[in-house]
């Protein structure tokens, strides 16, 4: 423990913001022959589902993804390693999956557990890039740590910037299931005032202006902007709410039964929040209603920022990546927000664009993961990343979308391990399936409500596929060569 305290001793301390160094102009003249450093443009949202245009969903407006959509690659199949805030997060700025991280729960300090990581920012640090972090990147606890740190790691960047906006002052306004919490439930807000007002907006504007800044220094720049909407509290100006009126929102329907179909795994992670179980329809489509507008919402700020993008001239030099930390359920199987080892929270938005994506406009729909960002990134820009990254580079994809780059992708929740191929979903609960499986045939049961599991028609491709999750969980599981791994019991962190 006394290990756990020195970590934290030094977490707390500020880090010194560095700006450019004297005669970095004259250096650049010198060097005016090598290849100029390709910037990255690093943007999340929180806890957004594939709900979006370029995805193909008949309602959500998304004009500013689909835009990027459109001169870069979509990834139609790709998938967190965790459906849950920090160690999605943590998974993802590593390039390691939980088990390596130790990660799996929220209000952790990465380098409680790993403290010699070199995350995915401070790469590009150690490479000569200045590292921005506007808004959320990693966990924070929403919405109590807008305008805070919340569980950052110092070490990734040489500036931070945390927003906050009217949304937070103005959380007595809040609907809400249970009457003042909202991180953790289903609560909405029809807010008055602009865009600019807002958290998200706050973070849009910094944005623009640390892009205007990299302009003219000529600064290379791995600049991460995490926003916080869609996660609850819902809230965004009035306007967006009005583009999806209530009477036009389709709530999934659940058939009689099927929790009965489930292992009890499976059934807990469904139940676990019983007030947002199979809400009543008015309820459920104003939930709908209120998550959209956020989507739209946060879209916009997107637009805002990739707007400066392109009016710097940024955008020829500049990669960018548009994710979200997971997947989301809106009434899916009963089911509303994550922690689920379903489609609907583990499949994540994902689009790359700029230099080196020679495929504008190309969907690559073979499985890929999240913790693929990191090598990804260092490829594009030529830089190598460290030993302990294990996941692989989309370069391929980004070139031909054809190309496959994986066969299968990996997602870990509780006690349950879940394996998305091409055409099936497997998932184990407890030690090698001790405590029950599904399966799912996505070709016929693209919403995952018939389980198949123990179906003696399914006997030989169920044995094909429980020996393939077994191999990448033993994987999953393995030690990166030089990493140090502190464990300890999670302990609860409420601020």
């Amino acid at each position: 423990m006394d290990c756990v305290r020195k970590t934290l001793a030094v977490l707390a301390v500020v880090v010194a913001v560095t700006g450019p160094v004297a005669g970095q102009l004259a250096a650049a003249e010198v060097s005016s022959k090598k290849p100029k450093k390709l910037n990255v443009l690093f943007l999340v949202c929180d806890d957004l589902n594939c709900d979006m245009g370029c995805y193909g969903h008949s309602q959500v407006k998304t004009p500013h993804v689909d835009r990027l959509a459109r001169r870069g690659v979509r990834f139609s199949n790709a998938f967190c390693q965790f459906p849950l805030c920090g160690p999605s997060r943590a998974s993802f700025l590593t390039g390691m999956y939980p088990d390596q991280t130790l990660v799996l729960r929220n209000a952790i300090y990465i380098r409680e557990h790993i403290p010699n990581v070199v995350t995915l920012p401070q790469m590009f640090r150690r490479n000569g890039y200045f590292a921005t972090r506007i808004g959320k990147m990693y966990h924070y606890n929403v919405p109590r740590h807008i305008g805070t740190s919340g569980h950052d790691d110092p070490y990734s960047w040489n500036q931070t910037f945390n927003p906050r906006g009217r949304d937070v002052d103005e959380e007595p306004k809040i609907f809400s299931l249970r009457k003042g919490q909202f991180g953790g439930t289903l609560s909405w807000l029809a807010a008055e005032g602009t865009d600019e007002e807002q958290t998200d907006g706050i973070a849009a504007t910094l944005a623009i202006k640390k892009l205007q800044q990299h302009a003219k220094s000529g600064t290379p720049f791995f600049l991460a902007v995490g926003l916080y909407r869609p996660h609850t509290p819902y809230v965004a100006p009035k306007k967006y709410f009005d583009m999806y009126p209530t009477e036009s929102i389709r709530v999934p329907k659940v058939p009689k039964g099927y929790l009965e179909t489930l292992p009890p795994g499976a059934r807990k992670t469904l139940l676990r929040k019983k007030d947002q179980v199979n809400l009543p329809d008015k309820l459920a489509r104003q939930a709908i209603q209120a998550y959209y507008a956020t989507i739209t919402f946060a879209d916009a700020q997107i637009g805002r920022i990739l707007d400066a993008l392109k009016e710097t001239g940024l955008d020829k030099n500049t990669v960018v990546l548009f994710t979200s930390d997971h997947g989301y359920h809106m009434g899916e199987h009963g089911h509303y927000q994550k922690t689920t080892l379903f489609e609907n929270a583990d499949r994540v938005p994902l689009v790359i664009a700029g230099p080196g994506v020679t495929a504008a406009g190309g969907t690559h729909t073979g499985p890929v993961e999240m913790v693929d960002f990191y090598k990804t990134l260092a490829d594009l820009c030529g830089l190598e990343a460290p030993g302990t990254v294990t996941g692989v580079s989309l370069v391929g994809a980004l070139k031909d979308p054809g190309k496959s780059i994986r066969t299968s992708a990996l997602t870990q929740y509780a006690s349950g391990y879940s394996l998305r191929t091409t055409r099936y979903r497997y998932t184990e609960w407890g030690e090698e399936g001790q405590g029950g499986a599904e399966l799912y045939d996505r070709d016929k049961d693209p919403a995952e409500l018939i389980n198949l599991a123990g179906e003696a028609r399914m006997k030989a491709a169920q044995a094909e596929l429980a020996r393939a999750l077994r191999q990448r969980v033993a994987e999953a599981r393995k030690k990166p060569a030089g990493l140090v791994q502190i464990r300890f019991t999670n302990r609860r962190r409420v601020r």
